[in-house]
């Protein structure tokens, strides 16, 4: 059986401009980077002929076990290409942490992938660096300012705003600066965060052209005075400067999906430490040149498909026409507590079992009021009798469920889901947000815990408490919340699997976000900078005298 890799190897990958005409795009709309990759730049203004129909793929809580969202994201888009539909995918960027790591990359897997699928996984067109340097020439500008006679009156011990480097790091998570003596600047503890996690990534994806970015980034909250005042970038005069790093990275990249589907991958925020959606940009575009547009939310349905929905909606003034929940029989039965070695078994007890993952996110993703569609990412050891019982299921919670067959045929393992997803977009729906804007910080959680995850309620730290006290008095007290929880789980435990019910998310810290425009609630011991597994995936890469790629999945 050949690789993700190999396959990606021996496909026939289409020049770029003949994507970019299949995409509907002017010659003045595109420029190449190499033969197979492109930067786009579309102006909203001319185009007024309305926009398709918008497709979320999000899944049940990930498992080692595997989900393939991103793998039925790109085998639904071509699905509905084969139908006959104008389709285009808009995804995120992978980070190269996790691609060295352990959750791999991003792009989908066998038949179902958008090519170049190595560059894509890599370095790409640089987003990624090019956001790494702005976040690191702010950081450099902080501690000059404070080296150079601190005239804004900064407290280093209050400072928000970290190093980021995109690598898996946990050497890195808390360091000491300015050692050295006098002219190594001001010695004080700091630390990194991976560069998904920065602020900048967040502000890129949110972004509907460079001046919306660079009042963003005007508006970020560096740290505190000595007397408890915010510092922002305006106050450091940056602004500028850092807009002017982030001129390419702000535009969306143009592939294409095996099939010759033109895919759109920009931005690349975790969704369990941030909005884990692609760009409003992409996403925009895709829906004003193609009839379908299909993206996915990072992680499960608790995490980046609450925030899709909550957060991401209300800036991109488009609802989505169809939501489709990803689930494996083999996730499923490990959510039951079958262990990973035993999964290729068949167990209907734990299948059974783990089922009740699937019935939360099915509750809480119909309770947006958009149809709702399961697609079962097919596994050869699935047997009828477990996947009648998925179906089973679903039908009896007022939805039904699918078999998609993408990673062996790409596009032709999901005929049924294909059509299913296009009745599902020509149903009447009524989007109705999950919190008001007016709901205060405690308000929207307990919401967000109560309706999504099947939780209690939410317990604050003392330190979290006295933050929403501060926050309401400066009026960032009614921003969007960011959750930043583990993905594993419903709850804030990553060994809670299936779903676990009467339990409280404990909220130990706000994080503030002006820029973006919401506050990040950390909890649990989740991490903005992982660390890499005992058996990091760059263990398994290599490259020979053709740089031919070897062990990327």
């Amino acid at each position: 059986m050949q690789t993700d890799i190999e396959i990606a190897q021996a496909a026939e990958v289409w020049p770029i401009e003949k994507i970019a005409e299949k995409a509907g795009l002017t010659a003045a709309e595109w420029e190449p980077y190499g033969r197979d990759k492109a930067k786009i730049s579309v102006d909203e203004s001319a185009r007024q002929d309305g926009l398709g129909k918008l497709i979320l793929v999000t899944s049940i809580n990930p498992t080692p076990a595997g989900e393939g969202k991103s793998t039925v994201t790109v085998g639904l888009a071509d699905a509905l290409s084969l139908a006959g539909k104008k389709t285009m995918v808009a995804l995120r960027e992978p980070s190269l942490g996790p691609v060295m790591g352990l959750k791999g990359g991003a792009t989908g897997g066998g038949y179902a992938q958008v090519v170049p699928m190595a560059d894509i996984n890599l370095h790409f067109t640089g987003d990624f660096h090019a956001l790494t340097s702005a976040h690191n020439t702010l950081a450099a500008v902080i501690d000059n300012s404070i080296y150079q006679g601190n005239p804004l009156n900064i407290d280093p011990r209050r400072l928000l705003w970290k190093r980021a480097l995109d690598v898996n790091d946990r050497a890195l998570r808390h360091i000491t600066i300015g050692l050295g003596g006098p002219t190594s600047g001001v010695p004080r503890e700091d630390g990194f965060d991976i560069t998904v996690a920065s602020e900048l990534m967040a502000i890129l994806t949110l972004s509907h052209d460079l001046m919306d970015m660079k009042a963003r980034i005007e508006r970020i909250v560096i740290g505190y005075t000595y007397d408890k005042e915010p510092v922002t970038v305006k106050d450091l005069g940056v602004a500028g400067a850092l807009t002017t790093l982030l001129k390419d990275a702000i535009k969306p990249n143009l592939v294409q999906t095996l099939a010759h589907t033109p895919t759109l991958i920009h931005g690349g925020p975790f969704a369990n430490i941030a909005q884990g959606t692609n760009s409003i940009r992409a996403t925009k575009t895709a829906l004003q040149l193609a009839d379908y547009v299909v993206t996915e939310a990072g992680f499960g349905a608790d995490l980046g498909g609450e925030k899709f929905l909550d957060f991401k909606v209300p800036l991109l003034g488009k609802t989505p026409d169809a939501i489709v929940i990803v689930a494996t029989v083999r996730a499923l039965k490990m959510h039951g507590g079958l262990p990973k070695t035993e999964l290729t078994e068949p167990n209907l007890d734990a299948l059974s079992a783990g089922l009740a993952n699937l019935g939360q996110h099915l509750k809480s993703m119909s309770r947006y009021g958009v149809p709702v569609v399961v697609a079962v990412n097919r596994f050869v050891s699935d047997t009828p009798e477990e996947i009648e019982m998925v179906e089973k299921y679903v039908r009896e919670r007022g939805a039904e469920a699918y078999m998609a067959d993408v990673w062996a045929q790409g596009g032709a393992g999901a005929p049924e889901l294909a059509q299913a997803v296009i009745a599902a977009t020509e149903q009447e729906s009524q989007f109705t947000p999950l919190y008001a804007p007016e709901d205060d910080a405690v308000t929207k959680i307990e919401k967000i815990v109560q309706t999504i995850y099947g939780g209690a309620g939410v317990e604050l730290s003392d330190k979290a408490a006295k933050q929403l006290r501060e926050f309401a008095k400066r009026g960032w007290d009614k921003m969007p919340v960011i959750m930043a929880k583990t993905q594993y789980s419903l709850s804030d435990d990553a060994k809670k699997l299936g779903a676990p019910t009467d339990f409280k998310i404990h909220v130990r810290e706000f994080v503030p976000k002006l820029g973006a425009g919401f506050l990040v609630a950390l909890t649990g011991s989740i991490l903005t900078m992982p660390g890499l597994p005992s058996h990091p995936a760059a263990y398994d890469i290599d490259i020979d005298e053709n740089g031919q790629i070897t062990g990327l999945f």
